[in-house]
């Protein structure tokens, strides 16, 4: 539960953001990078789209290419697929 206050702010925030047309790749993107690296202690902060582009990613910087992944059974298909 979000107080008035925060959610004034986070619904202007929205506005301003839909209103601008950069819902991705955009100043705010940049922003929200920065802010959650600095949050978190580290270099950088890279947004996705969907976990699938976050697997994807890890998995290109991890250098897996080429050897084997092991993944759940259990799980949705994007797991398998950012692997493969």
């Amino acid at each position: 539960m979000f107080p008035p206050e925060d959610r004034a702010e986070i619904a202007a925030a929205v506005a301003e953001i839909l209103a601008s047309g950069a819902l991705t790749l955009g100043p705010y993107t940049r922003r929200f990078e920065a802010a959650f690296a600095a949050a978190h202690d580290a270099a950088h902060a890279v947004a996705t789209a969907s976990g699938t582009s976050a697997l994807n990613i890890a998995l290109q910087v991890a250098g897996v290419a080429g050897r084997d992944v092991v993944v759940p059974a259990n799980t949705f298909y994007a797991t398998a697929a950012a692997v493969a």
